[in-house]
């Protein structure tokens, strides 16, 4: 299975939310799954990870066996020369075991241009990284995921269930 996270913050808490599905172009979620954390720590420029990864690591305790693949909503890699993201720094501590692929909708500073895939109709790419899966595969599957919209559906609705939708 592949699971497509994502963590809305709100009064110092937060609601991580995921949709697991069985292939890159399904166009609808196997099933949901959320946690809701009570304490969040501060956001940390640099330091995203330490905000996000226990609330992820929250959400993945849920599970009875780890997913194939993790998607999330930012970058695994910051750059081409191997600064790690929230992906990395995810895919880091499950050791290694599950690949991550980073889906960020805005480009850190030095992400490389082969991060971009183009979806749907508009002009702005998606920027897609990956951490123990090979990044041309992962901008592949990103770009063969269901929607008409630079956004695959099943992230919109991680999205949305981390929103309390």
């Amino acid at each position: 299975m592949i699971l497509a996270a994502d963590v809305h913050y709100f009064d110092g808490r937060a609601r991580a939310a995921a949709v697991l599905f069985a292939d890159w172009g399904d166009a609808c979620a196997a099933t949901t799954l959320t946690a809701d954390i009570d304490a969040v720590a501060d956001y940390e420029p640099g330091a995203f990870h330490r905000r996000e990864l226990p609330c992820l690591a929250a959400l993945l305790a849920k599970l009875d066996a780890p997913p194939d693949c993790i998607v999330v909503d930012g970058h695994a890699w910051l750059d081409g020369a191997g600064r790690p993201g929230l992906g990395a720094q995810l895919w880091e501590s499950l050791q290694r075991r599950v690949a991550v692929v980073g889906v960020a909708k805005t480009r850190f500073v030095d992400t490389p241009a082969e991060a971009e895939v183009a979806r749907g109709a508009g002009t702005r790419p998606l920027y897609v990284t990956a951490a123990g899966l090979d990044p041309a595969l992962a901008r592949a599957a990103v770009a063969r995921m269901a929607g008409a919209h630079r956004l695959p559906d099943l992230l919109k609705q991680a999205d949305r269930l981390a929103r309390g939708g």
